[in-house]
């Protein structure tokens, strides 16, 4: 029996889990309760109850307790970690105002003024306006203010669900600042609220006492309240250290603090990941996100709806597979392997450009998800694999604009998220970047990252590069076969990085009669 564990709470986009983890990075014990991401009133919309997230955190913590024969005095502290950019308004009574806004949330708002000034000067002159007027448009705080005026009046804090959840465990209006990914005036550079000259506060204008206070991931969050404690079984009174956003501890539970090392994310949004101490943009006036380490960014690139497209492959084609696999009590994914493990690489001339949402700039806006080269060989193994190969396709095309920016070439791969049980996909990902790929020794890398984050700011471990060392591990690696690896290099230079500019002219007229239909 350990003598001491971590408590890490990791509420995602579909489920949430309470797990316990030794110093050794061990996932001792586990309870999951799975959650509907959102509901949707209008298309486009994605909405979620901020009391339904804190009941299933409840649940889960419970069922845990139901689950394990660890006593909870071996509890060294509480930590948490959450999905991303799910905003939450809450009123001067702590109570919320409407549904939280779902980082999956699709609504804009258009027609705003643009940041004028000297600010709008600048970005005219740097060609970077329509950046800027993106980050306006996707801001949840401008579409409340300007579509539910009297919401916004009422609002006393405005909070991420990270926040939120924090203020539900401790009482207090305080979060890290490895949380802070979305659109409101934060620093990314100094990893602080924006300075009040800040072209931010133009662009989403707010008073700064909405937001809550920040500490750093280690830091002391504060003490779990009796209210909580009663709610969850957590005992009162235990110190909740703050970790990071979901992603963010994805990439310390991974290992993979070294700028060297690529981390790929196989979830609902599918991401290369690294680490860096140094402030870099990939792309022009979009950050990169705050590190689950303190004073350190995750330079990331994401596909939006990423392993989306494995669910909704699922959902569509792969009823058969579900149900065999519930018999067998397997994942799907492990049957999906067998079905596209004959297809040979390539998929027999069958592409897919994984566009299913646009991006800031690269995509541009109107980009759509797109397969080509069908053929009457085609079947839906062919089809599941093309899904897989056209993200690793758009993930390596982010490797390649990633070390473009730092300088830095990425030469090992570390892959996590639901994606990362398929041995196929890993196969495929070492084969179509040429790099050996690791599985790490747990799927539950947010869980551990933030227990990472735990053990630090407890002094359980004196440091990140202990606790990485003593907490973190590969159980298998993926080398490329270098006569597949040959293919494929091929296949994403001369058709898969062509797609997009040959596609781009018939994606903008595309956009352009159906908005005017």
């Amino acid at each position: 029996m350990p003598d001491q564990v971590i408590l890490a709470i990791d509420n995602g986009t579909q489920s949430v889990r309470a797990l316990l983890f030794g110093l050794d990075g061990s996932l001792l014990a586990k309870a999951r309760v799975p959650i509907e991401p959102y509901f949707s009133e209008r298309p486009g919309w994605a909405e979620q109850h901020p009391e339904y997230f804190w009941t299933s955190l409840c649940h889960a913590c419970q069922q845990l307790w139901r689950q394990t024969d660890i006593p909870k005095s071996a509890i060294a502290g509480v930590t948490l970690t959450t999905q991303r950019a799910t905003m939450v308004n809450l009123d001067r009574d702590g109570k919320p105002l409407r549904p939280a806004m779902v980082w999956l949330d699709q609504r804009r708002t258009e027609s705003l003024p643009p940041v004028g000034g000297y600010w709008g000067a600048l970005f005219k002159l740097v060609r970077m306006s329509g950046t800027v007027a993106y980050f306006q448009a996707e801001a949840e705080a401008n579409w409340i203010r300007a579509h539910q005026p009297d919401i916004w009046d009422k609002t006393h804090k405005f909070l991420l669900l990270s926040g939120y959840l924090t203020y539900r465990l401790t009482g207090h209006y305080v979060d890290s600042t490895g949380c802070q990914v979305g659109y409101f005036p934060f620093d990314y550079k100094k990893l602080r609220w924006a300075a009040p000259r800040d072209w931010k506060w133009l662009a989403v204008p707010m008073d700064r006492a909405l937001l809550p206070d920040l500490v750093r991931p280690g830091e002391m969050l504060g003490t779990i309240t009796p209210e909580a404690a009663e709610a969850t079984g957590i005992p009162a009174g235990l110190p909740l250290i703050a970790a990071a956003a979901d992603k963010a501890c994805e990439v310390l539970g991974s290992g993979c603090l070294e700028p060297h090392i690529g981390c790929l994310s196989y979830g609902t949004t599918a991401t290369i990941n690294t680490t860096h101490r140094k402030y870099v943009e990939a792309i022009p006036l979009v950050p990169p996100f705050p590190s689950a380490v303190p004073g350190a960014y995750s330079l990331e690139i994401q596909i939006y709806r990423g392993y989306w497209m494995v669910s909704w492959f699922k959902q569509e084609f792969g009823y058969r597979e579900m149900l065999i696999a519930e018999e067998m009590s397997v994942e799907p994914e492990v049957l999906l392997d067998e079905l596209a493990r004959d297809v040979p690489p390539g998929s027999m001339g069958l592409f897919l450009q994984p566009y299913w949402s646009p991006g800031v700039k690269t995509p541009g806006p109107e980009a759509r998800g797109a397969i080509i080269g069908f053929s009457d060989v085609h079947t839906r193994a062919h089809i599941y694999r093309a899904i897989l190969e056209g993200l690793a396709y758009a993930l390596r095309e982010g490797k390649e604009r990633t070390e473009k920016r730092s300088h830095v070439p990425i030469t090992e791969l570390r892959v996590s998220g639901g994606g990362s049980q398929s041995d196929g996909a890993l196969q495929l990902t070492a084969d179509i970047f040429g790099l050996p790929t690791a599985r790490p020794h747990t799927y539950e890398t947010s869980g551990l990252g933030a227990a990472i984050d735990a053990a630090v700011g407890l002094r359980l471990h004196p440091d990140f590069d202990t606790a990485i060392r003593e907490m973190t591990r590969v159980s298998q690696v993926f080398e490329p076969d270098p006569k597949t690896q040959q293919i494929y290099d091929q296949l994403y230079h001369r058709v898969y990085k062509q797609m997009y500019r040959r596609l781009q002219p018939l994606y903008k007229t595309i956009r352009d009669i159906t908005e005017e239909g």
